[in-house]
């Protein structure tokens, strides 16, 4: 079976020829199918094969997400990359989620670490909504300030001790975006998906190059999954001086 369970929907790739035997997994209530992944926004294609409904509450890592499955992603393979980031913010940081989304990163920093202020921006106004509920089930308020719009216009400036850019698609041109919201010494952690060859070239001379002269230091490189065939999904940390 190639699917995953977010909160208590089945997730399909494929139709699938044991509709029933599913229903006996574990938190199983309703089956979607998935389809094409559409537009800037990442908005999915879904057909329901059992329920009347697609909105749910996932729990990962003593975190709660409301979302719709058919007009939300959810990757469960970031999964690690949301425990590590959570695990690494320093107290007393102040925060921007360039690419917040229903508060995938947001969400795990503010129950797990102690910023003084994460300022998490998104575009889509269906994402933004579910933002602001997941802050509250989670008890957030006072630590994530929600900004609707895009990042490159409505993020603070030279504020930043961190820097989340966990989308990948074209993260590369919201680079210079990135530079005016680091504050110097701050971290930039930079998502890409890259070709294998040029896995661990490409995005750290992307930054290099944004950063215009400026020093940077790259803390460390990773593969969080394979995103397609030769094709991975990679996250860099590089300090900014």
């Amino acid at each position: 079976m190639k699917g995953k369970v977010i909160g208590d929907i089945l997730v399909l790739k494929n139709e699938p020829d044991n509709l029933q035997e599913l229903l006996n997994l574990p938190e199983v209530k309703r089956i979607v199918k998935l389809g094409r992944i559409n537009g800037v926004k990442r908005e999915p294609d879904v057909e329901i094969l059992v329920g009347d409904s697609t909105e749910t509450i996932h729990r990962e890592n003593h975190c709660f997400f409301k979302l719709d499955v058919a007009k939300i992603m959810w990757s469960k393979g970031n999964t690690t990359e949301r425990q590590r980031i959570a695990k690494i913010v320093e107290d007393g940081e102040i925060v921007v989620d360039m690419f917040a989304g229903i508060g995938y990163f947001s969400i795990p920093m503010a129950v797990h670490s102690n910023p003084e202020k994460i300022y998490s921006i998104e575009i889509n106004p269906v994402s933004y909504s579910y933002l602001n509920e997941n802050i509250m089930l989670n008890k957030a308020e006072g630590i994530i300030e929600p900004i609707l719009g895009d990042c490159r216009e409505v993020a603070p400036k030279g504020i930043a001790d961190r820097v989340l850019m966990g989308y990948i698609g074209n993260t590369h041109e919201f680079l210079d975006a990135a530079m005016e919201i680091v504050k110097p010494g701050g971290i930039i952690h930079y998502h890409e998906s890259v070709p294998d060859l040029l896995k661990f070239k490409r995005p750290p001379q992307r930054i290099i190059d944004a950063a215009k002269g400026r020093e940077v230091e790259i803390l460390k490189k990773r593969i969080i999954k394979k995103y397609s065939p030769g094709v991975y999904h990679v996250v860099v940390d590089a300090k900014i001086n």
